[in-house]
C-alpha cells in the first residue's frame, strides 16, 4: 500500500525503538532473575526474536521495517529506495534506537542514559558481526525472492540462533549497536567498540546485497521458446 514518508519514518523510528527496548530490556530483566549467564542470553534471545518477528509483521505493510542502518544502506545501492528516503531512514532508526534504550532504563528505574563499559572488541568479534550481518541480509533477500510471506519468521529466526552461535551475540545492525552503547547493563557495547562493529556490518552488508542479487537472480528458461521454433 501507498504510505506517505513522514508515517514511514515514524513506523522506522517505533519499531526500532521497541526492538532496542526488547533488547535492553529483556537482558535487564534476565540479569535480575538469574546469575547464569546462559539462562539471561537465553532470555535475551527469545524477546528479541519474538518482537521481531511481530514489528516485521505488522510494520512492514508500511515502511518495509527495515529497523536496521545497514539493511537501509543495501536497499538504496539496489536502488529499490531513493537516497534522500534512505538518509531519512537512518535518521529515524538511529534517534528510535537510543529513545528504546531510554525507555527501558525508565522501565526499569534506572538512569536514563549511561555508558557501557563491556568491551567487545578484536578479530573474533568483527568476524562474528561480519556473519551475523551477511546471514541476516542474506535472509531477507534470499526470503524477499522466494518466500516473501515468511519473511518476519525468517528474520526472527535467524537472529535468534545468530544470538548463540556467534561470538558478539548478534548485533548485526548500527543503529541498534550506537543504542546499546548507551546501557551499562547486559546487553551494552562500549562506545570505543562501535565504530569497529559498525564498518564490519557496513562493509558486510554491501557484500550480502550483491551476492544475494546474483544467488536469487531470477532464471529464465528457455526450453519452451526452443522447441515452439522447433515445431515451426
Amino acid at each position: 500500500m501507498a504510505v506517505d514518508l513522514q508515517r514511514r519514518l515514524a513506523a522506522e523510528a517505533l519499531g526500532t525503538a521497541l526492538l532496542v527496548a526488547a533488547v535492553v530490556g529483556s537482558g535487564i530483566m534476565a540479569d535480575r532473575l538469574t546469575g547464569d549467564s546462559a539462562l539471561a542470553l537465553l532470555c535475551n534471545a527469545i524477546a528479541t526474536g519474538a518482537v521481531l518477528f511481530v514489528l516485521i509483521s505488522i510494520l512492514g505493510p508500511i515502511s518495509g521495517a527495515h529497523l536496521n542502518p545497514a539493511v537501509t544502506m543495501t536497499f538504496a545501492l539496489r536502488k529499490d529506495i531513493s537516497i534522500s528516503t534512505s538518509l531519512a531512514y537512518v535518521a529515524a532508526q538511529i534517534v528510535g534506537g537510543v529513545a528504546g534504550t531510554m525507555l527501558a532504563h525508565a522501565m526499569f528505574d534506572l538512569s536514563l542514559l549511561q555508558m557501557s563499559q563491556t568491551v567487545r572488541t578484536g578479530p573474533a568479534q568483527w568476524l562474528a558481526e561480519a556473519v551475523a550481518t551477511f546471514g541476516l541480509l542474506l535472509t531477507i533477500f534470499g526470503g524477499l525472492r522466494l518466500r516473501a510471506d515468511a519473511v518476519p519468521s525468517l528474520v526472527a529466526l535467524y537472529i535468534t540462533s545468530a544470538y548463540w552461535f556467534t561470538a558478539s551475540t548478534s548485533f548485526a545492525n548500527p543503529a541498534v549497536t550506537i543504542a546499546r552503547s548507551f546501557t551499562n547493563t547486559f546487553s551494552g557495547i562500549r562506545l570505543a567498540d562501535v565504530p569497529g562493529f559498525i564498518m564490519v556490518q557496513l562493509i558486510s552488508a554491501v557484500i550480502a546485497g550483491w551476492f544475494a542479487a546474483w544467488l536469487f537472480a531470477e532464471q529464465h528458461d528457455h526450453s519452451s521458446l526452443i522447441t515452439a521454433e522447433g515445431a515451426d
